[in-house]
């Protein structure tokens, strides 16, 4: 089969088969990524994506989750995702839906109604790396797109019936801007169904560009005091009926629950985590953690 990159995947999602669509990132120059960066980013060709799914079976049997490999899987053409799709249910019948990591701008070219016809087949839950709903923030981590670029883009997938994740980059704006990072990410989440909202810390990693602005003093990071402030305005802004995840590595405390129902309970807890912990301690973790990328 083919990974050009190895395996990447979130990590509630061990027990997917694995399938390569797109090889490296469409984008490739968010600011703080270690990802893909010796990759040019290539479309699969339907005959390879055939020839790896025949060969699924042996590697990992009966799958009933595909979860799509290359930065972003759903960067690939409509026609060859409904093709790959078909396939799938063709020569893995254990299949029962396709997910895989996505961008706001791969679902430009794909109409609602081609949404419908991707959720009808089994496309369902891509993890969308929106991370931030602040203009600024996204300029700053260089994402490409602007707040309403992804409202509009996540209006046309919640329209469309097409199950999907979103997720919030903690830290991203940097020192003094976590609140209002916070509540404009909460805000372009609003009124949405996301299946998930799933949070991760900001940790700057030696290599990346934006580790380099911060050698040159043009991005200052947030303190972790500042993250958790953070990551508390922003459940308390929280609107969605959801499930709320913060289970990634990066996150100084791990949790998964529904709101709103555990809404106030999962406040509560980060505050007392707060209250519990001292900025040197919880820069240690973070240290520990960027050692580990």
């Amino acid at each position: 089969m083919h990974f050009s990159g190895g395996i990447n995947r979130p990590p509630y999602e061990t027990a997917d088969g694995y399938l390569q669509t797109t090889q490296g990132c469409s984008h490739n120059h968010c600011l703080f990524c270690t990802y893909f960066k010796e990759q040019n980013f290539q479309k699969s060709p339907i005959e390879e994506i055939e020839a790896d799914i025949k060969e699924m079976p042996k590697y990992f049997g009966a799958s009933k989750r595909i979860f799509l490999q290359g930065a972003d899987g759903f960067a690939a053409d409509y026609d060859v995702l409904m093709k790959t799709a078909e396939l799938l249910h063709k020569y893995v019948p254990s299949v029962e839906t396709i997910g895989g990591y996505a961008r706001i701008d791969n679902f430009y070219d794909k109409t609602e109604e081609q949404l419908k016809n991707m959720a009808a087949v089994g496309y369902a839950n891509p993890y969308i790396g929106v991370e931030s709903g602040d203009d600024t923030v996204l300029k700053r981590i260089n994402k490409g797109y602007t707040a309403a670029q992804a409202r509009e883009v996540l209006e046309k997938i919640d329209a469309s019936g097409l199950p999907f994740i979103v997720n919030f980059l903690n830290g991203a704006g940097g020192h003094g801007y976590g609140l209002a990072n916070a509540q404009r990410t909460a805000a372009l989440y609003d009124g949405l169904h996301p299946t998930m909202v799933n949070t991760s810390m900001l940790t700057v990693v030696p290599g990346t560009p934006l580790y380099r602005a911060v050698e040159k003093g043009l991005y200052e990071e947030s303190t972790e005091r500042e993250k958790l402030e953070e990551i508390h305005e922003f459940v308390r802004c929280l609107t969605n009926d959801t499930i709320f995840m913060n289970e990634h590595a990066s996150n100084l405390f791990h949790v998964k629950c529904r709101i709103p129902e555990a809404k106030e309970e999962l406040l509560a807890y980060i505050k007392k985590f707060m209250d519990s912990k001292d900025e040197k301690e919880l820069r240690d973790y973070r240290e520990m953690v960027t050692r580990a990328f």
